[in-house]
């Protein structure tokens, strides 16, 4: 018995080491070839590769183009070209000022000044990288800024074979247990550590196969644009004022005010009564008063 379970441990430790050698092998096929042929206007860290060493390589390019809108379609074909594509795109239009100029009674001219930019975020094949930015850096008038980070994840990658050793392990010693509530809860946790852990390394792995590139593109003159309006500050003042029409609404609303007075005097009878009572007899008792002290 004790030797069934000693091959038994003795095959999961195999299947493991064998699993191991998966997750590290799946990130060796992700180097820069460093003979590759790029500019040397193009930074060491998009390109550089280093024996047992990985990197994740990023970029953030800054920089003002003769027309945007033809950048952008150069740009997006040559992501097709090498492999790579766009997960962002906001081209738009800021507008620097913008004046309404009456050209005649009904007619005026809008005139807005204004700059196209763009903001796109692209994957591109990390061993294409430098290569793109060689690219992207002859569209350019002017170089704002460009940022270019390869951040070493080799130790990560250690760590994922490792933490994969131990799960298999972990995996194989829950095997042993009895089986019961806690086993299958130490089961359930296990292997929630372990598609943790796959889906850690398959975007590390996606990370490693493509670069991150962010661009920002603008065009350094202001453009003009000259839109025919109407003339709304005459047609305001057209139909601000009309007398005869305003002298007969008024008319009108006063002959409806009168029959509201009127109107209302019906509804209080009974105080205008009373108080014409009250009034009756007050007269009549001053009148008596008088009588009697002559």
């Amino acid at each position: 018995m004790k030797t069934k379970i000693l091959s038994i441990c003795l095959i999961l430790m195999i299947i493991g080491c064998k699993k191991t050698g998966n997750v590290e092998s799946a990130y060796a096929d992700y180097g820069v070839d460093s003979t590759a042929n790029v500019s040397d206007s193009i930074s060491l860290a998009a390109t550089q590769n280093i024996k047992d060493r990985q990197f994740v390589r990023n970029a953030d390019v800054d920089m003002e183009v003769k027309d945007v809108y033809d950048a952008t379609i150069s740009i997006e074909k040559q992501l097709q070209t090498i492999g790579g594509f766009v997960t962002n795109s906001q081209m738009e239009a800021q507008t620097l000022s913008e004046n309404t100029y009456n050209t005649s009674n009904e007619s005026a001219m809008l005139v807005r000044k204004y700059q196209n930019q763009n903001r796109i975020q692209v994957r591109v094949p990390t061993q294409k990288l430098g290569e793109f930015l060689d690219f992207i850096n002859d569209k350019k008038v002017f170089l704002n800024s460009r940022i270019i980070s390869a951040e070493d994840v080799s130790a990560g990658i250690r760590l994922a074979k490792l933490e994969s050793e131990r799960q298999s392990k972990t995996k194989a010693n829950i095997s042993k247990l009895k089986s019961g509530k806690d086993k299958v809860d130490l089961d359930d946790k296990n292997m929630s550590e372990a598609n943790n852990q796959k889906y850690s390394d398959e975007i590390l792995t996606d990370n490693l196969r493509f670069s991150t590139v962010d661009i920002f593109i603008k065009e350094p003159k202001t453009s003009v644009a000259k839109i025919p309006i109407v003339n709304t500050k005459n047609i305001d003042n057209d139909y601000k004022y009309n007398f005869f029409f305003d002298v007969k609404n008024a008319f009108v609303e006063g002959f409806y005010l009168i029959q509201q007075i009127f109107v209302f005097l019906i509804s209080i009878w009974p105080i205008v009564l009373l108080g014409g009572l009250v009034f009756y007899f007050w007269r009549r008792r001053k009148t008596f008063q008088t009588n009697i002290e002559k």
